[in-house]
């Protein structure tokens, strides 16, 4: 079984699998996030992410001699522009809010992606994939516990636009999927189209911080971090069955949760484990259906 998945791996045919892989690797972006928002602002983290990820990934599609030209250009400036805002948002959420509650509001995104797909394709959201999308929300909120005090909601508000919006994104990623783009090209355009608005803002705005040796790793780690979460999410929503990944996206709620057990000794209690119980349990149900 180990050689299956590892061969399913490599070919590219885990499906709604790579779900899995692009939680992980969100929840440690976040985990970088939180870092360096002790030396960056939140639009300067978004842009060294998607520029990081621009030069990583543009080597590697230089190296396997790949195009990057594409027909669609005006499906990825769309999808560019609305993932730009739902990561602005998310960033300026994870510096002002605590991880599990910017988390949170971030994963909404699942429930907004199915509510769109029956709002716009007409889908017969189904009782099993129903329930499911329900239970994983439930699970989120009995494990994160998200808390406002008075001077949070703003970044509040601001998390939940960021959920909004990135069921939008999901939605576009997938519609470009289906129109014969790879994943690699899809992720490639975002970063570098995101990367210019970045630029943009900052030059317009206020400027760049210094960048030296004792901060440069939390840049590293968001770059890389999100790059490769990016590539399986997008992978995931092409190949995948879109309830059963919207599902698994709510897996990035647990690892963050065992990463800050992990890294700041957060107490799981009762509400947590039963939180985490529904969420896996969801995506069995959606796996089911």
């Amino acid at each position: 079984m180990a050689e299956s998945l590892f061969a399913r791996l490599r070919h590219g045919r885990l499906g709604a699998g790579w779900m899995v892989i692009a939680a992980a690797f969100f929840a440690l972006m976040g985990v970088f996030v939180k870092a360096g928002a002790q030396h960056f602002n939140a639009i300067e983290l978004l842009f060294w992410r998607t520029l990081i990820g621009t030069v990583i990934l543009g080597a590697a599609i230089r190296w396997r001699g790949l195009s990057l030209s594409t027909p669609h250009w005006l499906g990825h400036i769309k999808r560019s522009f609305v993932g730009y805002l739902s990561m602005s948002a998310l960033f300026y959420a994870l510096t002002h809010l605590p991880l599990s509650t910017a988390v949170t509001l971030n994963y909404t995104s699942s429930l907004f992606f199915s509510l769109i797909c029956v709002v716009k394709l007409k889908d017969k959201l189904s009782r099993p994939a129903a329930l499911a999308l329900g239970l994983g929300f439930l699970g989120i909120v009995l494990l994160l516990r998200p808390t406002f005090s008075s001077d949070q909601w703003l970044a509040g508000v601001v998390g939940l636009l960021s959920g909004i919006s990135a069921g939008f994104a999901v939605f576009q990623v997938r519609e470009l999927g289906q129109m014969g783009e790879p994943s690699w090209r899809v992720v490639f355009w975002f970063f570098a189209i995101a990367s210019l608005f970045g630029a943009i803002w900052l030059l317009l705005g206020p400027g760049f911080s210094p960048v030296h040796a004792g901060n440069v790793s939390a840049l590293l780690g968001v770059g890389v971090c999100g790059m490769l979460g990016q590539l399986a999410m997008t992978m995931a929503y092409k190949v995948g069955r879109k309830y059963l990944v919207a599902s698994f996206a709510y897996l990035t709620v647990v690892f963050s949760a065992l990463l800050g057990v992990l890294l700041w000794g957060d107490a799981l209690g009762p509400d947590a484990l039963l939180g985490m119980g529904l969420i896996v349990g969801a995506g069995l149900l959606a796996a089911l259906r």
